[in-house]
């Protein structure tokens, strides 16, 4: 055995609990412990470097002085499967190990000495043992990635019963309110039986016991179907919203005479359900023939690993290095390497990482690790990138993006193109092209507000990175099928067909005048003002998110309306902003339009006393709720009971109310941005809410088609009030735009389902280098699919502007 002096003289110690062991993959590249030469893991920070031609490991030990490391190669044990796979059952990790799947071994080496098959002794062998033991810094990052953490809630926990009583066994075969005789939940306040909402996979239900708790506020409840000997059983909160536990079921239940002893779950639990619906939600990899489709290798055609629930990120990330200025500024195999202490933590190299993986083709070669036979034919696939690395730093410090938990693609975009600009100037002090590549996506929107009686104009200006349009949701009307449904037994409702909608539609709808109630603040009318939105500026690339939202049984539902998008370029010219007239006469700077006083609907209102709320709760609720109809805003009054101010006045009237309410919090309108409504959207929920962030977003839901208000920052001291304000810059050039990737998604709710992207690349040189449709599905890679067909209900539209 070898041997060198730094064994003995280097200050050494095993990975602690809270240290990130990088043993997977290099911290630079996508180079990992499968590769032909291991990955060296440095034995004094347990950094990971490749040892190939780029040799990372040996950049490292110079730039850190760290010579020692441990080299891990892994290599695969091929399996021959003669059946498909097992079916997966449970949402957790397999059970099986890494000495199940994999050979392993090990060469401790010295990069100052350039030795190789050193010793393991002493301290050293403590060390490499501890760095071979320690969980990974993608394991760490994934602790129960599959799994649902359900926690008790204060309703389970201070759980207030009636009266107890004997519930007889007849009294729980079927819903109160109807006649189902599955999915019930059992009210663990009064002991109410009814049936729960209807979800997917065929079961069946009628709200009854939602209602049930709108009507009492009780907030617990037990799925009666559910329930095992052991205790166990599905426990819902209707005031969290959120499945819950609850550690004194089988006490909550004996009230009610149920004994759990001997008791047989009939029915699958809302986790089970959650498997089968995730399981489910496949995109086809066949075409219209049943052929399955051919797979694609080389750059630019790289799948990335699901990193357990990151498929959100995955199709964003394929999305963005499909744009030149991503590619441009992050793929740069020729720059140095600039030297850093923890390149894993650095979002720079993270994103040079990224790029090089999906970019340079070194990664996408076909691989399998089993070995078919013809009764079990398999089309090889790439084994994918892990983005481990930049997932953690994307989700640092993120509440939601920080977990497992599937997440919503487009709050995903919106928050790592924020991250992006952040860097810049980190990044400037290290690397020659510094260039911010969201500024392709950049654009002003410009906002003209008009009184309606003296006919004065003020502009605004709105600088914006994307655009999320509602999506109109109008029905298909069913066609009587009564004589055809002849089978009694028959209870799930067909499902609804939309009429498809022109994404020019959604754009005519987002950019068209609407009538606002002001206080003019120069011949005090109160008629209101006309307001209207359009582009002043158009970006090179224009992200379009088509919210397909309505509220069912009180929650936001995703529904498949077809957005039809033209085979022909996207015209925007039609939303472009007119120049300014020179005749117009613009509103005093010094004096802001006041809101009119809020006037709720009688009828409405009369219907809210006549239950017994109080006048400024009902106010308040109608006003939240769009001044529509009572049952509508007694549904919001249920759910915001337990608000501070439910029972403050509600004053938005005149001009000092607007005033003593202008400040409004940048943090909360970055919270709603996140969300994915714009920055003027989140800056009219904010004003018309109080700055209530609950409510800010149930104003949102209720206002689809608000376009919202634009800056509210002051005008200078100086400012003219006798000519228009001139356009920030000037954009003459041809506003038309070419489709070029897409996000798609399958699922009711964007936290739930399937993410998966659709990028149009060229293929093919020999036909002419036209772009066909290429799916990005993880790990998997291929020509074709759906993407004429999917774009229709893509989630995330990616334009690109013609000579751009």
């Amino acid at each position: 055995m070898t041997t060198c002096p730094h064994l003995t003289s280097a200050s050494l110690h095993p990975p602690r609990p809270s240290d990130s062991v990088y043993r997977e993959d290099c911290t630079l590249c996508f180079d990992s412990i499968d590769s032909p030469s291991g990955l060296s893991v440095c034995l004094h920070c347990f950094n990971g470097g490749c040892t190939d031609d780029r040799n990372h490991a040996r950049l490292h030990a110079t730039q850190a002085q760290h010579p020692l490391a441990v080299n891990i190669k892994r290599t695969r044990k091929r399996k021959h499967r003669d059946e498909p796979p097992q079916k997966l059952s449970k949402l957790a990790i397999s059970a099986e190990t890494e000495e199940d799947r994999y050979e392993t071994e090990t060469d401790l080496r010295c990069s100052e000495c350039g030795v190789q098959g050193l010793k393991r002794e002493g301290r050293v062998e403590e060390v490499v043992e501890g760095v071979l033991r320690a969980n990974t810094f993608s394991k760490q990052e994934e602790v129960k990635a599959w799994e649902l953490e359900l926690t008790p809630c204060e309703h389970t926990l201070c759980l207030e019963q009636e009266t107890s009583r004997q519930i007889g066994s007849g009294d729980l075969g079927h819903c109160g309110e109807c006649e189902l005789k599955e999915n019930l939940w059992l009210c663990l306040t009064c002991g109410n039986l009814g049936c729960g909402r209807k979800q997917m996979g065929g079961v069946t239900g009628n709200n009854h016991q939602v209602e049930h708790n709108q009507k009492t506020g009780h907030p617990v409840a037990v799925k009666l179907g559910s329930i095992t000997a052991e205790g166990n059983a599905d426990i819902y909160c209707y005031a969290c919203d959120e499945e819950r536990t609850d550690s004194e079921l089988v006490l909550h239940l004996s009230h009610w005479g149920i004994d759990i002893a001997g008791r047989e779950k009939t029915e699958k639990s809302l986790q089970e359900l959650n498997v089968e619906q995730n399981m489910s939600w496949d995109f086809s990899m066949t075409n219209a023939d049943g052929k399955e489709l051919t797979a694609m290798f080389g750059p630019g055609f790289t799948g990335l690993k699901n990193l357990g629930n990151s498929c959100y990120l995955n199709s964003v990330l394929q999305s963005l290095f499909s744009m030149p200025e991503f590619a441009k500024r992050y793929h740069r195999p020729d720059d140095d390497v600039p030297a850093t202490g923890k390149p894993a933590e650095d979002l720079e190299i993270q994103l040079r990482k990224v790029a090089d993986g999906l970019l340079s083709g070194r990664y996408s070669v076909p691989e399998t690790d089993v070995a078919t036979s013809e009764d079990t034919p398999e089309q090889p696939h790439q084994r994918g990138l892990a983005p481990a690395m930049l997932k953690y730093l994307i989700g640092r410090g993120h509440e939601e993006f920080s977990t497992m938990r599937q997440q919503d693609s487009f709050e995903l975009l919106l928050h790592l193109l924020k991250l992006i600009t952040r860097s810049q100037q980190t990044a400037k002090a290290q690397y020659k092209d510094t260039s911010d590549p969201v500024d392709a996506f950049r654009f002003t929107m410009e906002q003209k507000l008009q009184c309606l009686s003296c006919k004065k104009v003020r502009y605004s200006q709105d600088s914006m990175e994307n655009l999320s349009v509602a999506v109109s949701i109008r029905r298909v009307p069913k066609i009587d099928t009564d004589t055809a449904m002849t089978d009694a037994t028959e209870t799930t409702k067909p499902k609804d067909d939309f009429e498809p909608v022109a994404l020019e539609e959604c754009l005519t709808s987002y950019t068209a005048e609407d009538t606002v109630e002001l206080t003019c603040p120069s011949c005090s009318n109160k008629d209101g003002f006309s307001k209207q939105t359009r582009f002043l500026t158009f970006p090179t690339i224009l992200a379009i998110n088509a919210r397909r939202f309505e509220i069912v049984n009180w929650v936001p539902t995703k529904q498949d309306v077809p957005v039809i998008v033209s085979d022909n370029a996207l015209d925007l010219e039609p939303f472009r902003a007119p120049p300014h007239d020179a005749s117009e006469e613009l509103l005093p700077e010094d004096a802001a339009p006041g809101k009119a006083a809020f006037t709720p609907n009688q009828g409405a209102l009369d219907s809210l006393l006549a239950m017994g709320f109080p006048q400024p709760r009902c106010e308040r609720a109608l006003h939240a709720t769009g001044n529509s109809d009572a049952e509508t805003a007694m549904s919001w009054l249920f759910e915001h009971m337990e608000d501070p101010d439910i029972d403050a006045p509600l004053d938005l009237g005149g001009a000092a109310g607007v005033a003593a309410n202008a400040a409004v919090d940048d943090e909360k309108i970055e919270s709603l941005g996140a969300m994915g409504f714009s920055a003027p959207q989140a800056r009219q929920a904010l004003r018309e809410t109080g700055g209530d962030m609950e409510r800010a977003v149930d104003w949102l839901f209720s206002h689809p088609d608000a376009t919202g208000e634009f800056s509210s920052d002051p005008p200078p001291a100086d400012a003219s009030t006798t000519e228009p304000p001139a356009a920030s810059t000037s954009d003459t050039a041809p506003a038309k735009y070419g489709l070029k990737s897409i996000v798609c998604h399958k699922g009711s709710s964007i936290h739930a389902g399937h993410y998966v992207a659709f990028v149009r690349k060229t293929v093919s040189e020999k036909q002419g280098g036209e772009e066909e449709w290429v799916l990005f599905n993880d790990e998997k890679v291929a020509k074709g699919g759906d993407g004429d067909e999917l774009q229709k209900f893509a989630y995330v539209y990616f334009f690109r502007r013609e000579g751009a």
